[in-house]
């Protein structure tokens, strides 16, 4: 059964496949409630209770002590945390971008596919951006720890070979829809392939680019946390000391800082793509 509304035939909103969808997640939600982890019902008293009792702990209730948040040296040791965790965000955004803009050519079927070869080289490099962001940023972690010493590179170098993955996808689709006449004008005056790329290609790309890179600063620095908990640097991995030894007001103190440095990265991220518009 169709709906025709102004003209134009609409099937009902519960089609096949968004009844396969509402089926799915019943048989999920199923699945875990009989494994005794349900949000509902007397089994998840328990749960309720601890959270409370967690949630409790992070404020600092009933605890003799002054919580951290309150402390303006804590405040001061947290921030010189965060800005190691900006750092490791920056170089590993840095480093994403330059992968990408060196090997996303190589990747346009509209540049290099035009020689005999050529699509066998797109082929290689797509498929080693789909390796790079296929693995997680965390397990390039544990990765790189083996080859780095543990620190700011090591989480930057983990963050950056996912990301340049991404970067290297979304520039080389960025290089396929540029408009062909002023590279086909500059091949028939006789440029050089260099020539193509710094005066035909990159000037359509690059605004683009950038916003696609601003974009994924904003995924790296969220990421970032989780990669210092395995690079053992900046708030990740103070996040994972004070979790093991109880020192929950600090863990409170760090997910503030960490909350307000996220919220940085976006209005900076957000108004310098204004500027490129």
């Amino acid at each position: 059964m169709t709906v025709l509304v102004s003209g134009v035939r609409r099937r009902p909103f519960f089609t096949v496949s968004t009844l396969l969808l509402i089926a799915l997640i019943t048989a999920s939600w199923i699945h875990v409630t009989a494994q005794g982890a349900g949000l509902f019902g007397l089994s998840a008293v328990d749960t309720w209770r601890r959270a409370g009792d967690f949630i409790g702990d992070l404020a600092g209730i009933g605890s003799s002590r002054t919580p951290a948040f309150l402390e303006w040296g804590s405040w001061r040791s947290a921030l010189d945390l965060a800005r190691v965790t900006l750092v490791m965000s920056v170089l590993a955004t840095g480093l994403a971008a330059g992968g990408a803009l060196v090997t996303m050519p190589f990747a346009a079927s509209n540049l290099s596919g035009r020689k005999p070869g050529g699509r066998v080289v797109v082929w290689l490099v797509r498929a080693f951006y789909i390796f790079t962001r296929s693995v997680p940023e965390l397990v390039w972690a544990l990765i790189v720890v083996f080859v780095l010493n543990p620190g700011v590179l090591a989480g930057a170098a983990a963050l950056a070979i996912h990301n340049f993955g991404v970067l290297g996808r979304l520039g080389a689709e960025t290089v396929e829809d540029i408009d062909a006449a002023p590279v086909e004008s500059l091949r028939t005056s006789g440029a050089g392939r260099a020539q193509l790329l710094f005066y035909g290609v990159l000037p359509q790309v690059l605004p683009q680019f950038v916003t696609y890179l601003l974009y994924r600063w904003e995924v790296i620095i969220r990421t970032s946390v989780v990669v210092g908990l395995v690079a053992a640097t900046g708030l990740g991995y103070q996040f994972r000391l004070d979790l093991a030894f109880f020192r929950y007001t600090n863990v409170a103190l760090l997910l503030i800082i960490y909350v307000l440095l996220v919220w940085a990265v976006d209005l900076v991220s957000i108004g310098l793509r204004r500027l490129i518009r």
